[in-house]
């Protein structure tokens, strides 16, 4: 039991919180470049169409991404807008792609973990 313990709450275990441990995951790789670049295009979208900083383009991206949507920034131009609405629709298959993702890492480590602790 005290090594169970151990492995569950052990160094690793920040590494999972974090979600670290998913960039070393083949399957997972793409999705975190897919959706780092999607977040900087947009960033930098923002920051040319609408003038604003770079820290309120990446704060929109990212609220508009997860449909969060605060309303505090809002597109004033067409294309803008039109590039919100791709980024709305975009951001719920992102979500629920890395979602996807995670659910089937998480789901083998337990499942090896399962295995091993019989194993003892």
């Amino acid at each position: 039991m005290k090594n169970f313990q151990h492995r569950r709450y052990g160094p690793g275990c920040l590494s999972r919180f974090l979600l670290l441990d998913l960039l070393l995951d083949k399957n997972v790789q793409p999705i975190f470049l897919y959706t780092g670049s999607i977040v900087l295009i947009g960033a930098m979208l923002y920051h040319w169409l609408e003038g604003w900083s770079w820290l309120d383009s990446f704060y929109f991206v990212i609220i508009t991404l997860t449909t969060i949507g605060y309303g505090d920034l809002s597109p004033t131009t067409p294309l803008a807008r039109l590039i919100t609405i791709f980024y709305a629709v975009n951001g719920i298959a992102i979500l629920l792609m890395l979602l996807d993702e995670i659910r089937r890492v998480r789901a083998h480590q337990i499942y090896e973990r399962q295995e091993f602790d019989d194993d003892e």
